[in-house]
């Protein structure tokens, strides 16, 4: 499969955004993953984005390389002493062969060209290696904004998502992979935002910046006096959520 053999890069443009206002995963997560792994020498946060997962991983392993490619996701990257980052396609990391315990994909594998992939993942993991591919679906927020805010991804931005965004619907049951599957536990983020957060983190989201590349407007302004409406008092904290869905495969198995 081919269809993303040219990076697209529908995250650089906004990446100081990115890192204030996308949430964060379950350390739990973390935990269990880490659990999968015989050894904890390296760790590959592959398209790290902002590094968040990189960073839930540093408890558990020796060293967690972090690579992306965009260079404007690396540069507002958050910082750590146990975690390398560097620019670089998921296809051709640079790694060493036969070199990383868990690999990690987090809400980007929908992105990559996945036979090419999956080849550099063969290459760099050590036998027994595990692959972890995370994704969240569509927002749910607490109480009558939920509705206007399934309005707006559905409807008011539907068409103007990327062709892949459909393997994050589809809670990445289709998405192909190749390897011998673990079972995950259920996993949800979780948190608590006001409405200013909200907006910032619709504002992140790749369909709105299509709609305004393609008509010059804001679609949040569509549903800003209805979302204010529901929401009530701008600072009251509503919580927040997203299922995880994980595809775990053992590589070389």
């Amino acid at each position: 499969m081919d269809h993303n053999s040219t990076f697209k890069d529908h995250f650089s443009g906004r990446a100081a955004e990115y890192t204030r206002y996308r949430p964060t995963y379950p350390p739990a997560l973390f935990a269990w993953l880490a659990g999968l792994t015989e050894r904890h020498d390296l760790a590959w946060d592959c398209g790290c984005g902002n590094g968040q997962a990189g960073i839930a991983l540093t408890p558990y392993y020796r060293l967690v390389v972090a690579t992306d490619p965009s260079r404007q996701q690396i540069d507002n990257a958050i910082p750590h002493e146990r975690i390398s980052y560097a620019v670089a396609p998921a296809e051709e990391s640079g790694l060493d062969p036969a070199s990383i315990d868990l690999v990690v994909v987090a809400q980007a594998l929908h992105w990559f060209d996945f036979e090419r992939f999956y080849a550099e993942v063969r290459r760099v993991a050590r036998p027994g290696g595990v692959l972890a591919a995370i994704s969240y679906g569509e927002v749910r927020v607490e109480g009558a904004p939920d509705r206007v805010v399934s309005r707006f991804y559905h409807d008011l931005i539907g068409p103007y998502w990327p062709p892949e965004r459909r393997y994050v619907d589809e809670q990445y049951s289709t998405i192909p992979f190749p390897f011998a599957g673990i079972a995950a536990p259920p996993f949800a983020m979780e948190t608590e935002w006001n409405l200013e957060h909200l907006l910032g983190y619709l504002g992140t989201w790749s369909a709105v910046r299509e709609y305004q590349r393609s008509l010059g407007d804001d679609p949040l302004a569509l549903i800003a006096a209805e979302l204010a409406a529901a929401w009530g008092d701008p600072r009251q904290a509503r919580r927040i959520s997203w299922p995880l869905a994980l595809r775990v495969g053992r590589i070389g198995e």
